[in-house]
């Protein structure tokens, strides 16, 4: 799989840590949206992006990822805000297991357009058949 672990460039001192992101060097891809998930009472996700890739960054507290790519799964702890995990274009995403108190920052390579995702894994393997990509 393509997905990844991504070491956010994290500085420590005695005052605290500070830990930077830039689009296109820590990231493979410039920025063009940043939004953020909390006090999330129900899972997340559940859709795939045609065209956009993103990394989730857990702020505070953890939640679990589940990747699928047509024919793997991978499921990612993500409880460590020095890293962000990077989601290619086309990998049908779940999120579950938000703690309470989850902050969770997510970077996108394309502006918002609903029409651009595939809504459920019916959808999401009937692409991926119909644009010969599995």
């Amino acid at each position: 799989m393509d997905s990844r672990i991504i070491d956010l460039k994290s500085n420590f001192d005695p005052r605290g840590v500070l830990t930077a992101v830039e689009g296109g060097i820590d990231i493979p891809f410039e920025i063009k949206r940043i939004f953020y998930m909390h006090h999330v009472v129900d899972d997340r996700g559940g859709h795939a992006h045609i065209d956009t890739d993103q990394v989730l960054i857990p702020i505070h507290g953890s939640l679990r990822v589940v990747l699928f790519n047509g024919k793997e799964r991978e499921e990612y702890i993500m409880d460590d805000c020095t890293k962000g995990l990077y989601i290619p274009r086309l990998y049908f995403t779940d999120m579950y297991d938000f703690t309470p108190d989850t902050v969770c920052l997510l970077l996108s390579s394309t502006h918002y357009d609903m029409g651009r995702s595939l809504r459920s894994m019916d959808a999401y393997m009937n692409y991926l058949k119909e644009n010969h990509i599995i």
